[in-house]
């Protein structure tokens, strides 16, 4: 078994779905959207996706998480994880969007690669219903964790258990209106893409001091083991198909510095709860993949990713690895959390040259590099067990 990161050792792993009878009228039809169509074949009512994307192996993808995968749901409610301002969206199609980069995060890219005909919408839009679910729905939400409590200091946020919620109690039915089937006979069809962890491991573990009474091998084995309820939840609904995100390496981010200079242990304590986590996750898949028949996984290693951007920047464009391109100033400072950019702050001139876009966030650049591995590497330390086109082909 291939471990997530080169570097970790074994000391640091020490310390720190009822069957039912489905009828429907063909009254009904004339309800449906005139793009779709439906038939009733004596055993099953075929799920009628659109032309666009019927013959595609992957239909849309369903997104959990925070930040990194987030597309715009924090902006639909208080709280202080907004990216819904310049200079976020500096160089996206429409501008500030609400995802933490300064143009596409990797479901954006992903998104493209699978040849999606639109991008993922925000669940907390409203306008996010009828065909626009077709494609998928994003949940995610900036600042959230694995665990109910790791957004609380962000406010107003929302929490994987509620992602959850949502999806079975909201967009599911939705779906089962549209394609005129049940949900459980469509979402085969579909990736559920889960990017979370590091919030719980940096915003929670580290910053609320549980360190003091609970060892990092502990504290993220527990958050494997919640993540794995929830990945048992949505097989139970019908996911097959599931890529997963590693955590980042969480002590190299300029938000380390910035916020806390005099820490010289900081960056090795967070990388390894990082690498912790990720080990974690691996036996997790290997465990889950026999626990639940039918089941495939993809864990996109972003720590060795974007590791290795940071140990050898300059064949793939970057010289910068240190700074935030956009303005973050520190929580002395008066800086809003001491990682977003400020309101209308200066950025970088060349963002392409820089690894990160504010003090948590990579910029598009290196978004594209994770996205390209993600879906067509055969390097088991980027991408685990098999890539995502591979992942789209069972």
């Amino acid at each position: 078994m291939p471990q997530l990161s080169k570097t970790i050792s074994s000391k640091n792993l020490i310390t720190h779905h009822n069957n039912f009878i489905f009828t429907i009228s063909l009254l009904l039809s004339s309800f449906l959207p005139l793009t779709l169509s439906y038939y009733y074949d004596h055993n099953n009512i075929k799920c009628s996706f659109p032309k666009e994307c019927d013959e595609a192996e992957t239909k849309g993808m369903f997104v959990f998480g925070s930040s990194l995968v987030d597309n715009g749901n924090n902006n639909f409610f208080e709280n202080r994880a907004k990216a819904d301002y310049l200079p976020y969206g500096i160089d996206f199609p429409n501008g500030p969007s609400g995802r933490f980069t300064n143009g596409k995060n990797i479901i954006d890219l992903i998104g493209e690669h699978l040849n999606l005909p639109t991008s993922i919408p925000p669940f907390k839009d409203p306008s996010t219903k009828g065909l626009k679910v077709v494609y998928g729905v994003n949940h995610a939400s900036a600042s959230s964790g694995i665990l109910d409590d790791t957004g609380i200091i962000a406010g107003n946020v929302t929490s994987l258990s509620q992602q959850m919620r949502d999806f079975e109690e909201v967009t599911l039915p939705e779906l089962e209106n549209v394609l005129g089937c049940r949900s459980y006979d469509s979402l085969p069809n579909y990736l559920f893409v889960i990017g979370v962890g590091g919030n719980d491991i940096v915003f929670n573990y580290f910053l609320r001091r549980i360190y003091l009474t609970v060892d990092a091998l502990t504290f993220t084995a527990s958050l494997t083991a919640t993540l794995a309820n929830y990945l048992q939840k949505l097989y139970s609904l019908g996911g097959r198909k599931f890529v997963l995100t590693a955590v980042y390496p969480l002590g190299n981010n300029p938000m380390i510095e910035l916020n806390m200079p005099n820490c010289a242990t900081c960056l090795s304590l967070l990388n390894q709860a990082a690498q912790l986590y990720n080990t974690n996750l691996v036996s997790l898949v290997e465990r889950l993949r026999t626990q639940m028949p039918g089941s495939h996984f993809v864990i996109i290693n972003t720590y060795n990713i974007v590791t290795e951007i940071l140990s050898n920047p300059a064949p793939k464009g970057f010289t910068n690895t240190i700074s935030s391109c956009c303005q973050v100033l520190p929580r002395t400072q008066g800086g809003i959390n001491g990682v977003v950019c400020e309101r209308g702050g200066e950025t970088c001139e060349d963002r392409s040259k820089y690894v990160y876009f504010d003090a948590l966030h990579p910029t598009e650049a290196v978004n594209v590099l994770i996205a390209n591995q993600a879906y067509a590497s055969h390097n088991k330390y980027m991408v685990f067990p098999i890539n995502v086109q591979q992942l789209t082909q069972l």
